[in-house]
């Protein structure tokens, strides 16, 4: 099942996809999805995040194997970072080298706190396409990452929240700078995986609905100067755009 947020007349709305419309909802987290008869076009119509986060993770050190060798650790990204597809990732001059990373988002569904691993599957609505813009100079300067993850637009997620996703501890991710491919990998290569890090997470606070988790870059970064177009494909979800301005 496909869930968005979509640009209407009256203002933004929760939809699911059914064939060739979008079909409003009241609610993307309800336990079943009530359908209020208004329906618009697929083609044509605005996308925007898919969700609206109070909080967003994302997992630090975990671009490979090597990363087990210290426990797991997380940042957070201010809300107010977060865009949607088509809307433009603003660049700093001050802050140096930026790049994008092509991540698998978790979206999470309902209250999450001191998670099993059993319990992990039933806790997570969907997953999407995430984007955790950084700037890479600004790293060096903060251990905390509070002046490299937080620019203007600096996480874009999208375009859609896909409910049913097989396997993903294995999806293929591309991420493209005008139309190149820059970087290719998968989330198979990440040191830890979606279970263990809810798990993790909800060990030290609660998450709730539509909350975000980037799950971690897989060696899945390009760097992108003002001007350019970033995309980023993941395997069983679809793509992501945005303009850097």
């Amino acid at each position: 099942m496909r869930l968005a947020r979509i640009d209407t007349p009256t203002g933004p709305r929760p939809v699911v996809q059914d064939g060739d419309v979008w079909a409003v909802v009241v609610d993307h987290y309800a336990p079943v999805l009530e359908r209020t008869g208004e329906t618009h076009a697929v083609d044509g119509a605005r996308l925007l995040a898919p969700c609206e986060p109070r909080v967003v993770l994302g997992m630090a050190h975990n671009s490979g194997p090597a990363d087990r060798l210290v426990p797991p650790q997380a940042f957070a990204k201010s809300a107010r970072t977060v865009i949607g597809p088509g809307e433009p990732v603003r660049l700093d001059p001050a802050a140096g080298k930026v790049v994008v990373e092509g991540e698998l988002a978790i979206v999470i569904g309902r209250t999450a706190r001191h998670l099993t691993p059993e319990q992990v599957p039933g806790v997570i609505l969907g997953w999407t396409v995430g984007n955790d813009v950084t700037a890479y100079e600004q790293s060096a300067v903060d251990d905390k990452f509070t002046q490299s993850k937080n620019g203007d637009g600096f996480t874009p997620v999208g375009p859609w929240i896909e409910t049913d996703l097989a396997h993903p501890d294995d999806l293929a991710i591309e991420v493209r700078v005008d139309g190149v491919t820059q970087a290719e990998a998968s989330t198979s290569g990440l040191a830890w995986d979606v279970v263990e890090q809810l798990v993790y997470l909800t060990s030290h606070l609660t998450l709730g609905p539509g909350d975000v988790v980037l799950t971690g870059s897989p060696s899945t970064s390009a760097h992108v100067i003002p001007g350019q177009r970033s995309d980023i494909t993941i395997e069983g979800i679809g793509t992501l755009t945005n303009p850097i301005t």
